[in-house]
């Protein structure tokens, strides 16, 4: 549904975006993550045609975003990071506008799809407020009700969840999360909590390249703590607990760190049943054990501290 094909970006003598090329297909919920600077926004611009590559292409639904723009157009909605939209209109009057520019003439068919995002976005209440004086989680959700009137095929946003309150997040994540079964969705945030929670691709850039684009759980087993042991002692000299589990063949390292000992494996293999055994069968005082839970922040910054 969405090819980016190597799209390249110069600013004069700063090369922003370098020859990044991935694809998206519909049911993909794909995590688009950089630290600031990296060429996120440049590239999703890109893509939609809001701003033009130095060189490379990107098509949405097989058309190219330069040649056939208007065909591309059709199939996406898009939410950029802080979004234009027109303050002295009300979210009826803005969507009302969009729902004429997207070409839903009809009553039917513009009334049901201008319910249909207030609901969604619950701006219900606000319908007939200035959107100059809403907040900004308010005008957020009105951007997001612009982004899905038509029922695009692709959604393409840029920190969806910004300015929101945990509440929101929560909401605007559920919704995302409901539409990816018939739709392509790429985005880009810096809560790496919501990409665990929604996202079964990830795409990492820095410095405008493509450092890592797999699974969430494929971006774990990167991590040199993976299928690392935790260990959590009742009492007694943990000295010679970490002395036997350094005897442990797979075993490569054995930390000690917040009062609990890790034992970490020399190939990222699965050592729990041998650690389990092992404790059971020494009589060793644990109060509780379990696999050491790698978050994808700490995976982030490893790959992106360049």
């Amino acid at each position: 549904m969405i090819e980016a094909e190597n799209l390249v970006k110069d600013f004069g003598s700063i090369r922003a975006v370098d020859h990044i090329s991935f694809e998206l297909k519909k049911g993909d919920i794909l995590g688009f993550l950089g630290p600031n600077g990296a060429g996120k926004s440049t590239t999703m611009k890109m893509i939609t045609g809001f701003l033009q590559p130095t060189s490379g292409t990107a098509r949405v639904g097989g058309h190219d975003i330069q040649k056939e723009p208007i065909e591309a157009k059709k199939l996406f909605g898009y939410l950029p990071e802080n979004g234009p939209l027109y303050q002295e209109m009300t979210p009826l009057e803005f969507l009302g506008f969009i729902a004429d520019m997207r070409g839903i003439k009809n009553r039917v068919d513009r009334e049901k799809n201008l319910q249909r995002v207030m609901e969604i976005c619950h701006l219900q209440g606000v319908r007939h407020q200035p959107i100059e004086t809403l907040s900004k989680g308010f005008r957020q959700r009105v951007g997001m009700a612009h982004a899905i009137l038509h029922d695009p095929e692709c959604l393409i946003m840029d920190e969806p969840t910004d300015g929101l309150d945990p509440n929101q997040k929560q909401e605007v994540r559920r919704l995302i999360a409901s539409m990816a079964s018939d739709k392509a969705i790429l985005l880009s945030t810096h809560i790496l909590d919501e990409v665990e929670s929604m996202c079964n691709r990830i795409i990492i850039i820095a410095e405008g390249s493509i450092i890592a684009d797999e699974t969430p759980e494929a971006l774990r087993r990167r991590h040199p703590r993976y299928n690392a042991v935790e260990l959590d002692l009742d009492h007694g000299d943990a000295q010679p607990i970490r002395e036997a589990l350094r005897q442990l063949e797979p075993v490569g390292d054995v930390i000690e760190e917040n009062g609990k000992i890790i034992a970490v494996p020399k190939n990222r293999e699965e050592i729990d049943a041998l650690v389990f055994a092992t404790a059971s069968r020494e009589n060793w005082p644990v109060a509780g054990m379990g696999r050491f839970q790698i978050r994808l922040e700490e995976v982030f910054w490893d790959l992106t501290q360049l």
